[in-house]
């Protein structure tokens, strides 16, 4: 039975659980609420607001663009401003991904990849190829649209709509905290985690696997995971053996979040198709986009039909790229990436002192894209039950001490297992990670107390 939390009004809101305090407006790394009360955005919503709130370069920008032109289709029309964005993007991407496929967000980019990587098998080999399935991982999230669902290896945010969804093979994620062969380093747990992509590939048979996909740092369904880099090694050196086309999923963790302008370069990592999202407008537009490679392009687009058969109202909208490629400036400009590189290094160094609270299981994580995992045992590595609901206790003793931290759960086994993202912009500064990490162990220690029964000193 619903709690009836929610306001009384008329939005459908995504819990009906929750308070949901009014926040009247934005400036920097805070929001801030209509009583006057201001939070650290210590999670930028999800992984979004990059640059932070409030930028008045971005706001003066979208003025004009909308005075300009605000919209038009891009079945018939192209604008500077989306061919600007476009060039931005693959300057920003590894090698070689040189053609950019604009949506409006996450969910989106990655159903547009898989829709893509089928395309080009159909185009290369035609429409009586088998391969369709997509290979993805257990503890993933790659959207809630059908398609981006069917991949994402998060047990609770599937199990309802299971009926609809395609039937698509899962491997264990590169989960070293957790990871299921007893390894005892993290290249021992990648090296292991990528064999097991070929010897599903095999159990499919190569004739049916299309397209494998990856987060190179896992987001909401395990914040913080990744693996060493010999692991996209392997799972490039797989791919290219079985004619798979390799997907990488930098919705959250690319535009600057990890300390490189996409995570991918962390690892030397070569995907086929990279997508992203998120942190590319920093929240002030919706938008997202597939990357892809010049043979993918060029079998579908060039010496194929030359029509990519899919398309949203809102994919290539002028003044969402236009946004989005003013905050990838200012991002560049500002020198964001180097400053997000040097304070997530920061900060790693401060949460460590977390592990003297017995519930603190495991700090990891790349740049400004940082997990937490909470534990009843540290030894053991236990789960609190979910009757528990730790991960809540640890966003309202947070929201009171003015922090907002990204919770989520069912790391462990689909259902147990709580954590949260530490996620805040990428532009905060020395003297705010200290606030931050300071609001954040109040949090820590009144939840530790209230869970253990026991005061923390």
């Amino acid at each position: 039975m619903s709690l009836n939390k929610a306001p009384k009004n008329y939005v459908f809101y995504r819990n009906q659980n929750w308070i949901y305090p009014r926040i009247e407006r934005g400036e920097g790394i805070y929001l801030i609420g209509e009583d006057g009360k201001r939070y650290i955005d210590g999670c930028s919503g999800s992984a979004v607001a990059n640059i932070g709130h409030g930028n008045k370069e971005v706001a003066e920008f979208a003025k004009q663009h909308i005075e300009r032109i605000a919209f038009t289709h891009l079945s018939r029309w192209t604008v500077d401003s989306i061919e600007k964005c476009a060039e931005r993007i693959v300057n920003w991407c590894p090698e070689g991904l040189n053609h950019v496929y604009f949506v409006s967000g996450g969910s989106e980019a990655t159903e547009t990849a898989i829709k893509m990587a089928r395309q080009y098998f159909v185009e290369r080999d035609g429409h009586k190829t088998s391969k369709w399935k997509v290979i993805s991982k257990w503890n993933s999230y790659h959207g809630a649209t059908m398609g981006s669902l069917s991949m994402t290896g998060s047990i609770g945010r599937r199990k309802i709509y299971d009926p609809f969804l395609a039937n698509f093979p899962k491997i264990n994620q590169f989960y070293h905290y957790r990871n299921p062969w007893g390894a005892k380093t993290l290249e021992e747990t990648s090296l292991l985690a990528a064999e097991e992509l070929e010897k599903e590939i095999l159990r499919h048979g190569p004739e049916n696997i299309a397209a494998f996909i990856s987060e190179p740092v896992v987001g909401s369904a395990a914040p913080g995971v990744h693996p060493d880099k010999i692991y996209f090694q392997r799972v490039r050196e797989i791919c290219d053996k079985y004619d798979v086309i390799f997907i990488m999923d930098e919705v959250m963790s690319g535009s600057g979040r990890t300390g490189k302008r996409m995570a991918s370069e962390h690892f030397e990592a070569k995907p086929d198709i990279l997508v992203v999202a998120k942190g590319l407008s920093s929240g002030y537009t919706p938008i997202g986009a597939a990357v892809c490679n010049d043979e993918i392009f060029n079998t579908i687009m060039v010496e194929g039909s030359g029509h990519f058969i899919h398309g949203h109202t809102y994919a290539g909208n002028p003044l969402s790229c236009g946004i989005a490629d003013k905050v990838m400036e200012i991002i560049e400009r500002e020198n964001y990436i180097e400053n997000c590189a040097i304070q997530g290094d920061y900060l790693v160094g401060r949460l460590e002192d977390l592990y003297n609270y017995p519930v603190v299981g495991d700090i990891r994580g790349k740049g400004l894209m940082i997990g937490i995992e909470f534990v009843k045992d540290q030894e053991t590595k236990e789960p609190f039950q979910v009757s528990e609901n730790v991960k809540g206790k640890i966003t309202v003793n947070g929201l009171e001490e003015g922090l907002v931290v990204y919770p989520g759960g069912g790391s462990v086994d689909g259902v147990r297992g709580d954590h949260i993202l530490l996620a805040p912009p990428i532009n905060i500064t020395k003297e705010e990670v200290d606030l931050l990490f300071d609001k954040l162990e109040k949090a820590i220690k009144k939840t530790t107390e209230e869970v253990l029964g026991q005061k923390v000193y």
